[in-house]
């Protein structure tokens, strides 16, 4: 089928690895690829509205056209910003050494 492409959609919990590989029409979306996996109707807190997107690591959006044997990833939300946890560190006197040695070596 020169018509159609093969792609995969994968989704990571903290425990485990959810990946569906599918064969889809020329032309499909993001979009069109996360609702044909069913991984939606297992995951609930799966917001597609909110969610942010990817392909192989690159952020794209839901009307992204796919090619062949790309991967489609579903991201989680960030439990805490980096940003802050480094600012938390600093302000508790916990600044991190370059190289990972301590000051006396």
């Amino acid at each position: 089928m020169a018509d159609s492409i093969r792609i995969e959609v994968a989704y990571a919990k903290p425990a485990r690895q959810e990946l569906v590989e599918l064969k889809l029409p020329e032309g499909s979306t993001v979009q069109q690829a996360i609702e044909a996996s069913g991984l939606l109707q297992r995951y609930p807190e799966i917001e597609l509205a909110k969610a942010k997107v990817g392909v192989y690591g690159k952020l794209a959006r839901l009307d992204t056209a796919l090619r062949e044997k790309d991967r489609v990833e579903i991201y989680r939300p960030l439990i805490a910003d980096p940003k802050e946890v480094r600012k938390q560190r600093a302000a508790a006197g916990k600044v991190m050494k370059k190289g990972g040695g301590s000051a006396e070596e």
